[in-house]
């Protein structure tokens, strides 16, 4: 029976390209789903063979923690040398999406804070 290596649900298209190429270096028989048309399903990657899933998974977990470090080296450069994205920089780029983001904190806030006003009273 088929076992699930990796839901592509929210998965960045270079990083599926990565799992392929380790999966086919390691010689790991798999099959991907494609996402569905309405969004219900975001696809996967899936091995064909139950006895690789141990091998898969410690595999992922090295790609994964060198993954990371890379991130984390590219952000911190990017702080460094002044790159990196701030939140002016978001502002300036998606002001609505700001806005929107700010004014649902503020609901959020007032909705959890209601039942102490009320009892209040």
């Amino acid at each position: 029976m088929s076992k699930l290596l990796l839901n592509l649900r929210l998965v960045l298209e270079d990083e599926i390209e990565d799992v392929r190429a380790m999966l086919d270096e390691n010689r790991i028989e798999y099959y991907e789903t494609k996402p569905s048309r309405w969004g219900i399903s975001h696809g996967a990657i899936w091995l064909s063979n139950d006895d690789d899933l141990p091998r898969a998974k410690q595999l992922m977990a090295v790609y994964q923690t060198g993954r990371q470090a890379k991130a984390r080296a590219e952000y911190e450069a990017g702080q460094r040398d002044g790159t990196g994205e701030t939140f002016a920089d978001v502002w300036r780029r998606e002001p609505m999406k700001v806005v929107l983001a700010a004014a649902a904190v503020i609901v959020l806030l007032g909705l959890v804070a209601l039942p102490a006003v009320l009892l209040r009273g």
